[in-house]
């Protein structure tokens, strides 16, 4: 179908009579044929020949897509279907079943699993209190029977250019672990299954032609991106254990590298937001009875809880990951006790934020392939915007595509399917896979998603934002060491 796609997307560039043409053959080729084009491999498409004008090309490609896919029967706009996990062992925090939402495309060896975020609870008093809030994060018993995927689940090639196609995963928090743990529920306390969620989800997608894949992507958001960190090798270790050496497995970490940094301030560890990204981690791995990476347990024997923290964990993966990673995270933040309120922040909150980049910038200059914008926000791979966001003049799903053309590139070069080591191999000519802003403060890159105000809900623009975070132009100015008004003229531009 991808070869298929690609020769009439090549059709779509040299006029509507060729499109036409190429549609008709379709249509009259035998039955024969249309069954052994079945199944050929779908391939992500490189749309650098078309970037000026892609609106009108995304309409040619959904118009195509219907018009020669041999799965046009299923509607493109289909929804993700809950399945609840036939071994009722693995469960949720309150012991209801664990389950994953599919929507299947019957076409393609391409899988994404993606993995729910939603912050987590490290003891008794914390769950209880998180089961009053927010149930659906313990518990399956309120699961809609569907979900509708955005951003790299859409199935819309407008919204999702590179992954619209493949078969994609929902798998929905619900064990509070960060993906971690491999603990039973007691008469008097919860489950905590997270890691053992994912394994049984890819035993029983195994049932359904995940054993003929060529790649599976393990994403996740926030808790759901420390997921993928934490059970990327041990997914590929499950394939290769089952005898499926040909599914090529990787990981895209989404605001899920935190740093094990110092607070701001350093309250009593009460709850979720005042408890130390270290503190959370040391009784959370007890509690949970966690699962960690095994090269990482090693090397970390008596500080396992060191392994959820990604600058830390990722030098001892064996599979690729893509890490997507905000310099200003809002969840790191809240950790480390800077609340962006309505109130402007003063000098020492100032610098302990434009630490907070330096220091993520650091851990992630040997990451070969990332993408990580000087913005303020938290998540964005499920974003309808997503396309939006830039970084030296190239969006997430363009630095995603380059990513999975290195692989390919290596695999091909290696002659093997396993990539079982984060070889940097030198990006395609104008394919960029290592995207980092440098610019030094919050919200310094143009395409940054907009701020509000917390308290009037009023849109911000860049100046505004800098003045209400306590911004001194002539001070920063100075130490920029150019003149105050060529500052603020860069600011307005967004530059």
């Amino acid at each position: 179908p991808g070869r298929q796609l690609q020769k009439g997307l090549r059709a779509s560039l040299h006029g509507g009579r060729a499109q036409s043409r190429r549609v008709q053959q379709q249509q009259q080729q035998p039955l024969a044929h249309r069954e052994r084009v079945e199944g050929a491999e779908s391939f992500p498409l490189d749309f650098t020949a078309v970037e000026g004008n892609m609106d009108n090309f995304m309409v040619q490609i959904k118009n195509l897509a219907q018009s020669l896919y041999p799965c046009s029967a299923q509607k493109l706009d289909q929804d993700m279907k809950l399945h609840f996990l036939k071994n009722v062992t693995v469960t949720c925090n309150d012991g209801s079943a664990a389950g994953y939402y599919i929507k299947e495309s019957k076409g393609s060896k391409r899988w994404l699993l993606f993995l729910e975020g939603g912050w987590y609870c490290f003891n008794k008093q914390t769950c209880d209190s998180r089961y009053e809030m927010m149930r659906r994060l313990m518990s399956s018993t309120k699961w809609p029977q569907t979900r509708t995927g955005t951003g790299i689940l859409s199935p819309q090639p407008e919204e999702n250019p590179h992954w619209w196609n493949a078969n994609i995963v929902f798998i929905p928090y619900c064990s509070s672990d960060v993906w971690s743990g491999a603990t039973p529920k007691t008469d008097r306390d919860y489950a905590f299954m997270g890691s053992l969620i994912i394994k049984e989800v890819v035993n029983e997608l195994l049932t359904k032609s995940l054993d003929n894949a060529k790649v599976l992507l393990l994403a996740g958001s926030s808790a759901g991106g420390i997921g993928v960190l934490m059970n990327v090798d041990q997914v590929a270790e499950q394939l290769d254990s089952q005898g499926h050496r040909g599914v090529q497995v990787r990981g895209l970490a989404d605001s899920g590298w935190f740093l094990d940094n110092q607070q701001y301030k350093f309250p009593d560890c009460l709850d979720i937001t005042s408890c130390g990204p270290s503190e959370v981690m040391k009784r959370g791995i007890r509690y949970w009875g966690s699962l960690v990476p095994e090269n990482c347990r090693q090397a970390h024997l008596g500080e396992e809880w060191k392994c959820f923290f990604g600058y830390i964990v990722f030098p001892t993966l064996k599979s690729p990951v893509f890490v997507m990673q905000w310099q200003y995270d809002e969840a790191q933040l809240t950790v480390d006790n800077i609340h962006l309120t309505g109130q402007p922040v003063n000098e020492g909150q100032w610098r302990y934020i434009q630490n907070l980049g330096q220091e993520l910038r650091s851990t992630l200059r040997d990451v070969p392939a990332m993408f990580s914008p000087a913005c303020l926000s938290h998540e964005l791979i499920t974003r309808t915007d997503w396309m939006d966001i830039q970084v030296k003049g190239t969006s997430l799903p363009r630095a995603l595509h380059c990513w999975d053309r290195s692989l390919q590139d290596q695999i091909h070069i290696n002659g093997s399917n396993r990539n079982h080591h984060k070889h940097r191999t030198p990006p395609t000519s104008g394919c960029p896979l290592h995207l980092i802003d440098s610019c030094p403060w919050p919200q310094c890159n143009p395409s940054c998603p907009t701020i509000r105000d917390q308290l009037t809900g009023q849109e911000m623009s860049t100046i505004q934002f800098l003045k209400h975070m306590g911004f001194d132009v002539q001070k920063m100015a100075q130490q920029q060491g150019m003149d105050p008004k060529k500052l603020l003229g860069m600011l307005n531009n967004g530059s």
